[in-house]
Order: C-alpha cells, then structure tokens, then sequence
C-alpha cells in the first residue's frame, strides 16, 4: 500500500475522506501498521499514509537516499563540482597574482635600497 507525500497533507486528508476513504478516525491498519493514525486512510481497494514534506524522514517505503537520488542526481552533482572547482581555481590564482604584486614591490625596495649610497 502506498506512502504520499504532500505539501498539504490536511487538503489531502480531506480529499480522501469526501471520496469515501475512512481517515484518522482508528480504522485498523493492516499493512501500514507504522502510519501515524492521524495520517491513515482505509479504502476498500486498500490503504493510503499521507505524509507531510517535513514527516518524510518517519517514512518506512522510501528512504532519505532514495528521495535526494531524485531530488539531486548523481549526474547533476557531477555537473557543479568542475564549477565549484573553477571558482576555486580563480580565487586561487587572483591569491597568487596579489602575492605577486606584493612581493615584487617588496623586492623592488629592498634592491633600489642596496644601491643608495650611505651618509
């Protein structure tokens, strides 16, 4: 039987309800017998747990893995890491081009500073 998941899962509820489902109201539970009672619903083809998006993780047919897999795919992570490394790149070389600057002034004084004549 069916795990949902819902923004509204109270809309859902009532829906359910008005189409004959017997919902939240002690029907015993047969195969969900882990579905909160306030989110069981008993049909006569069978039975329905209405979960809200932030009771997700109290879900027992879908796992945390298997959401982010549809929510965040393999294929996409793969597509944003050469991003983040080009950022990475960048900040590193503009790292190094001020050290660059920097050192060469310093350079630049430490030298012309050798050749002046002492009083």
């Amino acid at each position: 039987m069916p795990e949902q998941i819902t923004k509204y899962p109270e809309v859902t509820l009532k829906v359910l309800k008005g189409a004959g489902a017997v919902c939240g109201e002690g029907a015993p539970q047969k195969i969900l017998t882990q579905c909160p009672a306030d989110r069981f619903c008993s049909l006569p083809t069978g039975e329905i747990c209405v979960y809200g998006i932030n009771e997700i993780p109290q879900m027992t047919q879908i796992t945390l893995q298997e959401l982010g897999e549809v929510v965040y795919p393999k294929d996409q992570q793969a597509a944003e890491i050469p991003g983040a490394m080009w950022a990475l790149g960048g900040i590193a070389l503009a790292a190094v081009f001020l050290a660059g600057l920097i050192l060469g002034r310093l350079w630049n004084r430490l030298r012309v500073g050798a050749f002046q004549p002492r009083h």
